[in-house]
């Protein structure tokens, strides 16, 4: 980089190799997990937290650990019983009698987390994929279960705009902060506290597979509350993956591998599905988001960037370069809506992206 960026003027950029990823994704030209990972086998089981609600509402996780011929625990708030059941229905119907587990779980309660545990290694003696994905926000002051980013429910005028309202702001929203936090972060802690010592045990390899956020990293202004718990997910997930690492010998995860689920902007029932919404043009299906995740984490990948049908990886990966040249020049705090700022940041994502065509990106 030559020299610091100024609020008026960028000043040259090296170009840098493109990176990895492409704009699209075609779920039906995906690798198949089966044939490429150990732990996504036929007789692996798979725990999912928050198994009734966002992606877990179309339940295209489970669906397509059940297509895989892995058992399926599912567990979500004893409030989502109904759906819980029907959804285990639905499952044994693809994999089989005794093969779906439905355990009613607050995750924020750790002998809730603990009793879940206990079925699954009573019933199946093993945990293969741990997915860590149950997630609140609050929108209008109202808690609401959801795994998804608020920026899917909402657009970012509007999260921009209603930022008082929804709940957890930097100085309002206590009661808010507490609800958002023992889920999102404790929630993900008690799980990843009370499986993974297990899974370490294992005769067979495991991964974790934990749903963060993008908005973990750009922090895009309108929930500070959901945000700051989705970037102590991200850096937690990522303390998870360095320890494995280095209880390893520094040389991969060795027996339990970590992943950080990001996803892009996904049509779920939480987004409009269950109303009769018709899906946004932009918006991938919740089968498309978890074939690509599946994918890249058969590939061994820990950050699974998501991208949509309106935000490719290359625009996702300028953001949140972006966003950390912000600590890195020491332009003002989320300097991308800045009103000083948003000019340089439209020129740095216009050039940027034409870099991209030409095979290099200007950071």
């Amino acid at each position: 980089m030559a020299g610091l960026l100024s609020p008026r003027s960028r000043g040259p950029s090296p170009k840098r190799s493109a990176l990895s990823g492409s704009a699209s994704f075609d779920p039906s030209g995906a690798i198949d997990p089966a044939d490429t990972h150990p732990v996504l086998q036929s007789g692996r089981v798979a725990v999912v937290t928050g198994a009734a609600s966002g992606i877990g509402a179309a339940a295209a996780p489970q669906r397509a650990f059940a297509r895989l011929g892995l058992r399926v625990a599912l567990a979500d708030l004893p409030s989502t019983l109904p759906a819980l059941t029907s959804l285990g229905e639905e499952l044994t119907a693809i994999v089989g009698e005794g093969n779906v587990l439905v355990v009613p779980t607050d995750v924020s309660v750790l002998s809730d987390v603990e009793r879940l545990r206990e079925r699954v290694y009573e019933a199946w003696s093993e945990v293969g994929v741990l997915m860590n994905n149950a997630g609140i926000g609050v929108l209008d002051g109202v808690k609401g279960e959801f795994s998804q980013p608020i920026d899917h429910f909402v657009s970012s005028a509007q999260t921009t705009r209603r930022g008082a309202s929804l709940g957890g702001t930097s100085w309002d929203g206590l009661d808010a902060w507490h609800a958002v936090f023992n889920v999102n972060l404790f929630g993900v802690v008690n799980v990843q506290q009370v499986f993974v010592p297990a899974m370490l045990h294992q005769e067979n390899p495991a991964m974790v597979i934990t749903t963060g956020s993008k908005r973990g990293i750009t922090n895009t202004p309108g929930n500070t509350a959901y945000n700051a718990s989705k970037a102590a997910v991200n850096s937690l997930t990522e303390g998870l993956a360095h320890a494995l690492r280095e209880r390893n010998g520094g040389h991969g995860g060795g027996g339990v591998s970590a992943h950080l689920f990001l996803p892009g902007n996904t049509y779920t029932g939480l987004t409009g599905a269950n109303s009769g919404i018709d899906k946004p043009a932009g918006a991938w299906t919740a089968d498309e988001t978890v074939a690509h995740m599946l994918s890249r984490v058969a590939k061994g990948d820990f950050y699974v960037l998501c991208p949509d049908g309106e935000t490719g990886l290359e625009i996702d990966q300028l953001r949140l370069m972006w966003a950390a040249a912000d600590v890195a020049q020491g332009r003002p705090a989320l300097s991308r809506w800045h009103r000083d700022y948003k000019p340089l940041f439209e020129e740095y994502m216009r050039e940027g992206q034409a870099l991209a065509q030409d095979g290099a990106l200007m950071l």
